[in-house]
């Protein structure tokens, strides 16, 4: 394997230590403790959305040039609203180079996700019918709340990999 480039390896630092800093509401996300360009998100229902109680788990990859190009983002947990594990056509996500701007951060993306995520504009990746995807939130949430066990499965990895974060923030503060 090759080495992911300095410009990607210090910026993504940068963007962890801004998250850890400053949460995004409704967002925890973690880089791979073996591969920076690999990051699982969780987002947790906002209230007042259809999505309300649930849990959802999704990733970021981004490429070796980030972040002069944009990641892929997929969401791995049934929502309703995308497809699991395809990737999504999103302004911020790869779909769209031509409209990436490197200025954007991680926090900037999963927060344009998440924006994305309670809206009904329909794209690749997401289910196509408004009325469909109302439907079908509706049954995700309840069967959410019904396995809610597989919720705090995917919870309590995301915390052990954040648990994992902050100790190579920590290492990475003495160094």
């Amino acid at each position: 394997h090759s080495k992911v480039p300095i410009t990607a390896t210090q910026r993504l630092k940068q963007d962890y230590m801004r998250l850890k800093k400053d949460p995004i509401p409704f967002i925890t996300a973690e880089p791979l403790p073996s591969n920076i360009l690999e990051w699982h998100y969780l987002v947790t229902g906002p209230a007042d959305t259809p999505y309300t109680g649930g849990f959802y788990h999704g990733k970021l990859v981004f490429p070796r040039e980030f972040p002069f190009r944009p990641p892929a983002i997929y969401m791995i947990t049934p929502s309703g609203r995308f497809k699991c594990n395809t990737r999504l056509c999103l302004s911020i996500s790869d779909f769209h180079p031509d409209t990436w701007n490197p200025a954007w951060s991680v926090g900037t993306i999963l927060t344009g996700l998440l924006s994305f995520m309670v809206e009904d504009t329909p794209t690749l990746g997401s289910v196509e019918s408004s009325d469909f995807t109302k439907r079908n939130l509706a049954v995700c949430s309840r069967n959410n709340q019904a396995n809610a066990n597989r919720g705090f499965a995917n919870l309590f990895i995301i915390v052990g990999v954040a648990a994992f974060g902050f100790l190579v923030n920590t290492i990475l503060k003495t160094l």
